[in-house]
């Protein structure tokens, strides 16, 4: 039987993700540079869908395209940090605002799952493994409120959030955040939406409140390392 191939839309969205993915496990690190020919070749990938996928995160400010530069990690400044704060705190109230006891029932077991592989990492300081599975927390969270729109705009602020946190984060092993995720669950389980929200606010205040916002990171994986593992 013949395989069917992939549409562009289905290529350049592979490539995005995977870039996406790279960028909020901090294998790519803001400021470096995405050399398309390498993007092509350990992605296995088109030239032109290559370049359709880094405009496309262009304009979503995950990447920025500079004349005879060619694209790189973003590098937002202290002001886009806050601002995407700002924006988490509204989003992220609206997605637990579509959550109910129910929605919650049902996805028991794998919430359950994510906290237990959450408190592993924490327990093996394995930073990249932690900050995956934190970010796994929230975008689990729009999943359930079942809004695709709500979704769609948290999964692009964690691409942001991750950039900041590789910039800005104060400690190299992000702080155990197992019980505030905890207190929003049994809050989303008992029904209570104002005490989640709350319990998601104060959170996120917590976050924004261990960045250093004149600090910086080196970068560290080369292009092909940080893109190795999506061959």
């Amino acid at each position: 039987m013949s395989r069917v191939a992939p549409s562009k839309q289905q290529e350049v969205q592979r490539i995005v993700e995977a870039l996406s993915v790279a960028i909020a496990q901090h294998r790519l690190k803001p400021g470096m540079r995405l050399i398309e020919a390498q993007i092509v070749e350990v992605l296995k990938a088109n030239r032109n869908h290559v370049q359709a996928a880094l405009q496309r995160m262009a304009l979503a400010h995950i990447v920025t395209i500079e004349p005879n530069r060619g694209a790189m990690v973003a590098r937002p400044e202290a002001s886009e940090a806050r601002e995407i704060f700002i924006a988490r705190r509204a989003i992220e109230s609206a997605i637990i605002s579509c959550i109910t006891p129910q929605e919650m029932a049902r996805c028991q077991n794998e919430l359950a799952a994510q906290q237990q592989a959450e408190k592993s990492a924490i327990e093996r300081a394995d930073r990249r493994e932690i900050v995956r599975e934190l970010s796994q927390f929230h975008l689990m969270l729009a999943n359930i409120s079942g809004n695709k729109v709500l979704s769609e705009i948290l999964a692009n602020l964690m691409v942001r959030s991750s950039l900041i946190v590789a910039l800005y984060q104060r400690n190299d092993i992000p702080s155990c955040q197992c019980d505030e995720h905890g207190q929003i669950v049994t809050a989303l389980q008992a029904g209570d939406r104002v005490k989640a929200q709350a319990a998601m606010i104060e959170h996120l205040d917590e976050l924004e409140q261990q960045l250093d916002l004149k600090e910086t990171v080196a970068d560290s994986l080369s292009l092909r390392d940080a893109l190795g593992t999506f061959n």
